[in-house]
């Protein structure tokens, strides 16, 4: 049985692909394979930014200081325990 196949129409990402799969003796998939687990982990646990905002709209209502919001939620580093 054939192996499942992705299909990229960007011709930027067949060519970085490539380009990259040559440069470290690797297989396209597997670079392809690699890219997108960096991807996943690096995108896993973030707030989706619409619903971010939302949550600021109506945790906050429509007018909002940024910089006190930050100023409630900031706390000083005590610094490297030696």
């Amino acid at each position: 049985m054939a192996e499942p196949q992705l299909s990229v129409r960007s011709r930027r990402a067949r060519d970085l692909a490539h380009h990259l799969a040559q440069r470290e003796k690797r297989s396209i998939a597997d670079i392809v394979e690699r890219a997108l687990e960096i991807y996943a982990e690096r995108e896993a646990g973030r707030e989706p930014a619409r619903q971010f905002y939302t949550r600021l709209a109506s945790d906050h209502g429509t007018d909002i200081d940024v910089d006190a919001v930050i100023a409630e939620n900031r706390t000083p580093h005590d610094g490297p325990a030696l």
